[in-house]
């Protein structure tokens, strides 16, 4: 059995991580950081402490009424992609722990063609 970094727990529910194949499990946010649990294999867990979270990343959609996904950007081991049924409910039990300086949200799809076509037909060739 997997040991859990936190000492008291804000919110548990179950989600989705994204880290290469899809895995359902369970979600626990508490004071010393975000854990995932696998269902069926107890090694596939991913536990991230606040101290890590360099940015919290979320797609937004609709003009905020759908968050279809979120993100974790550590320091050192890249970025981690979880979803789940309330995700306002978990950005918001985030939110205790991060400041709102460092939750964002992603950018949309036209952004990222956009900046790809200003990129591509710039007039400072390197």
């Amino acid at each position: 059995m997997v040991q859990s970094i936190n000492t008291k727990v804000d919110l548990v529910i179950e989600g989705t991580s994204h880290m290469g194949l899809t895995d359902y499990g369970k979600i626990m946010i508490g004071d010393k950081g975000f854990e995932f649990f696998n269902d069926r294999d107890v090694r596939k867990n991913i536990q991230i402490p606040w101290t890590e979270v360099d940015l919290v990343i979320a797609s937004v959609m609709f003009k905020g009424r759908w968050i279809p996904r979120y993100g974790f950007q550590t320091k050192k081991n890249g970025t981690f992609t979880f979803s789940s049924k309330q995700p306002r409910k978990v950005l918001r039990a985030v939110r205790k722990y991060i400041e709102p300086e460092r939750m964002v949200r992603s950018l949309t799809f036209f952004q990222v063609v956009k900046r790809a076509l200003k990129n591509k037909f710039s007039s400072d060739k390197k």
